[in-house]
C-alpha cells in the first residue's frame, strides 16, 4: 500500500469524513462495523478484530478475514467461538497478549511479524493459522480511550498489504491516522455506548413501572405486558400492506421505539388508583365485601323474629302452631329478600326499575343497635361522623343505608376538575370522591362500579397523560403522552378524557384503542367478568367498529390479516380459540351512517 503521509490535507480530510460518518450513526452494530471498515482500508488490512471491554476482559465483537471469507458479527447475533482476552490473570496484568496490554497500557503495539517475535504469545494465532491454513504476519493493535482516557475496546488490524497484494508491516506514518481514527472511534463509540446505557435505563424503569402496576394488582397482572404485544403485531401488519389506506403507512427505527415505550407506559397512570376499585368484583366491595355485613344483619332480624316468636309462645301457648307458622314464613321471606340482595350484588345484570323499587324496599326493614358505631374507628372516619350530631342508643336503624358520611369528600381535586386544564381534559368530575352508600352501591345500573369509582377507574388515563407530559422526552418520543393516553378516546370524538376528533388522532395511538379492547375482552384475569371467547369479543369490537368507536380500517386489516388469531395462539386458552367468520366481521363492522373523516398524517 501507497503510505499516507500524516497531516497531509488529505490524510486530515479523510479523517473528517470518517468522524463525521461515525457521528452520524446511531446503530452499535452498524457503528463498530463501520469503525473496523474505515481503519482496514485506511491501512489496506486482510484482517481486523473488534473488542469491547467487558469488566477485566476484552469481549471478541466483529472478526474479519478477508481471504478467508469470514466476517462475524457478534453483535448481529453471529457466535464468535472465541474466549474473552483476559486482562489479568491471578490478580496480575495479562501483558503477554498483545491486545491486553494495549488496553493495559493504552499504547498503539505495531508487530511486523507475529512468528519472529518473543515479546507476545501469539499461540493462540498460530494455531488459528493451522486450522485455517492462513497465516497472521503484521499485526496493528489500537487502544480505543473515550473522552475520559478509559480504555473501552481494543482494535486489532492484520496482515497490511500493499498494492500487490504482499502482506506488509504497518506503515509507522500511517500509525497516527490509525491512533487518531481510533480516538474518534472510541469517542462515538463511547457516546453510542453512552446512549444504550442510558436507553437500557429508560427501559427498565418502564418495565419496573409497567410491572409494578400490573403486580398491584393480581386481576391484571400481564395487561401492562399483553397490549404492547398485540400493539406491536397490529402496526407490523399496517406496515406491511402494500394497498389501501395503509400503503404509505411505515415507521422508522425511532418510530418504534416511540411506540413501545408508549405501549408499556400506557397505563402507568394506574399506580394512583385504588386496587380496590380496580379490581371491585361486587357491587358492595372496598377493602372487603360488605355483603357479609348485611348478611349479620339478616342473621340478627332472624334471631330476632325467633325471639319475638319464643316470647309469644310463651304468654299464648294455645297459639303456638299458628305462630311457629308465622315465624317460618318471616324466616323463608328473609331468606329469599337476602338472596335477592345478594344477586344484585354481584352486578351481572343491569338493574330495571322493579329491581330498584324492591331493594328499596327491603332496604325499609329496621333492626335494633345498642352499640356505639363511633368508638374503635379510624381518625378519618371520626371527622366525618362528626359533622353530624350522634342518636341515642339503642335505636331502629334501616336494613340498608345511604348516610351522608358515607360521601367521601376529594382529599386533592383532580387536574381534570379544571375547564380551563391545559391538557385540554373534558370531563365531569362528581361531586364526591367515594360514594360508599350501600343502597346506593346495590342500585349500580350495570357491573360494579359506581359513577365515582368510574371516575376513578378513568381517571388513570387523566393521571397517564399528566405524568408523561411532564417527562422531559426527546424529541424522537415526543408523542409517547399522545399515544399512550389516546387508547380510550373513540373515532366519533366523545372518548376520554380529551374527546379528541378522528382526524386528530395519529395512527399508533388509534392502534393501541384497538389493542387495549381486545385484551381485555380476551383477558382471563379480571375478577368482573369470565375471559370472552374469540368469537363474542371480536362480534363486539365489530359493533364498536361501526358505532364509531374504533378505527374500521385497522380493525379490518386486523381481521383479515389475522392478527387476532396470532395473539390468541400466545395468550389464549384453547377453549377461547373457536372458528371466525371474517367476512360476516367485516359486514358487520362497517361504519353505518357515521361521517367521513379524514384520516390524519400518521406523524405530524
Amino acid at each position: 500500500m501507497a503510505e499516507t503521509k500524516t497531516g497531509t490535507p488529505d490524510a486530515m480530510q479523510e479523517l473528517v469524513n470518517i468522524g463525521i460518518a461515525l457521528s452520524s450513526e446511531h446503530n452499535s452494530a452498524r457503528l463498530m462495523e463501520r469503525i473496523l471498515f474505515e481503519a482496514r482500508r485506511l491501512t489496506a488490512a486482510d484482517g481486523g478484530t473488534l473488542y469491547l471491554r467487558i469488566k477485566d476482559s476484552l469481549k471478541f465483537v466483529i472478526l474479519h478475514t478477508d481471504s478467508l471469507g469470514r466476517h462475524l458479527n457478534n453483535s448481529n447475533g453471529q457466535t464468535i467461538n472465541y474466549s474473552p482476552v483476559p486482562l489479568y490473570i491471578n490478580g496480575q496484568p495479562n501483558l503477554n497478549q498483545v491486545a491486553s496490554r494495549a488496553a493495559l497500557t493504552g499504547k498503539t503495539i505495531n508487530v511486523e511479524d507475529a512468528y519472529d517475535t518473543d515479546e507476545y504469545d501469539f499461540s493462540g494465532t498460530i494455531v488459528f493459522d493451522q486450522e485455517h491454513n492462513y497465516r497472521s504476519k503484521s499485526f496493528l493493535t489500537v487502544p480505543l480511550k473515550d473522552h475520559n482516557g478509559s480504555c473501552i475496546g481494543v482494535m486489532q488490524l492484520i496482515n497490511a498489504t500493499d498494492k500487490n497484494g504482499n502482506v506488509v508491516p504497518f506503515g509507522t506514518n500511517i500509525q497516527p491516522v490509525i491512533e487518531a481514527l481510533g480516538s474518534l472511534a472510541a469517542v462515538a463509540l463511547g457516546n453510542q455506548q453512552l446512549l444504550e446505557s442510558q436507553r437500557l435505563l429508560l427501559e427498565s424503569i418502564i418495565l419496573v413501572v409497567a410491572r409494578a402496576v400490573d403486580a398491584k394488582s393480581p386481576y391484571t397482572g400481564g395487561h401492562c405486558q399483553r397490549v404492547p404485544v398485540l400493539a406491536k403485531l397490529i402496526t407490523s401488519e399496517l406496515c406491511q400492506q402494500r394497498s389501501g389506506p395503509f400503503a404509505d403507512f411505515h415507521l422508522t427505527e425511532e418510530d418504534w421505539y416511540e411506540l413501545h415505550i408508549a405501549a408499556w407506559l400506557h397505563d402507568c397512570g394506574k399506580m394512583i388508583t385504588p386496587e380496590y376499585v380496580v379490581d371491585k368484583a361486587t357491587k358492595l366491595e372496598t377493602i372487603h365485601n360488605r355483603i357479609h355485613e348485611i348478611r349479620t344483619r339478616f342473621e340478627v332480624l332472624k334471631r330476632d323474629a325467633e325471639i319475638r316468636c319464643l316470647k309469644a309462645i310463651i304468654e299464648h301457648p294455645q297459639d303456638k302452631q299458628t305462630l311457629e307458622a308465622g315465624l317460618a314464613t318471616e324466616l323463608a321471606q328473609l331468606d329469599e329478600e337476602f338472596e335477592f340482595v345478594a344477586q344484585c350484588n354481584l352486578g351481572t345484570e343491569s338493574m330495571g326499575e322493579a329491581a330498584r323499587t324492591r331493594l328499596r324496599q327491603v332496604a325499609q326493614r329496621q333492626w335494633l343497635q345498642t352499640l356505639d358505631d363511633r368508638i374503635g374507628i379510624s381518625l378519618d372516619e371520626q371527622r366525618r361522623l362528626a359533622a353530624y350530631p350522634a342518636e341515642p342508643l339503642p335505636r331502629m336503624v334501616p336494613l340498608l343505608q345511604d348516610r351522608p358520611d358515607q360521601r367521601i369528600p376529594w382529599d386533592r381535586y383532580p387536574e381534570a376538575a379544571n375547564p380551563n386544564n391545559r391538557w385540554g381534559f373534558k370531563v365531569e368530575v362528581p361531586d364526591h370522591k367515594f360514594n360508599l352508600g350501600e343502597l346506593y352501591n346495590l342500585c349500580t345500573d350495570y357491573g360494579t362500579l359506581t359513577a365515582e369509582e368510574r371516575f376513578i377507574v378513568n381517571d388513570h388515563i387523566v393521571q397517564t397523560i399528566v405524568m408523561l407530559e411532564q417527562l422531559p422526552f426527546p424529541d424522537h418520543l415526543a408523542r409517547v403522552p399522545e399515544i399512550a393516553g389516546g387508547h380510550h378516546e373513540t373515532m366519533r370524538g366523545d372518548g376520554y378524557p380529551r374527546q379528541i376528533p378522528a382526524g386528530e388522532m395519529s395512527i399508533p395511538a388509534r392502534v393501541m384503542v384497538v389493542a387495549d379492547i381486545f385484551e381485555a375482552l380476551t383477558a382471563a384475569d379480571r375478577p368482573y367478568k369470565p375471559a370472552k371467547k374469540l368469537d363474542e369479543s371480536l362480534r363486539i369490537m365489530a359493533n364498536m367498529s361501526r358505532n364509531g368507536h374504533i378505527d374500521p380500517e385497522i380493525f379490518a386489516v386486523f381481521l383479515q390479516e389475522e392478527v387476532f388469531l396470532e395473539y390468541a395462539r400466545q395468550y389464549l386458552s384453547h377453549d377461547q380459540i373457536v372458528p371466525i367468520d371474517i367476512a360476516a366481521l367485516l359486514n358487520q363492522a362497517k361504519p353505518s351512517g357515521q361521517p367521513a373523516t379524514a384520516k390524519p398524517a400518521w406523524r405530524r
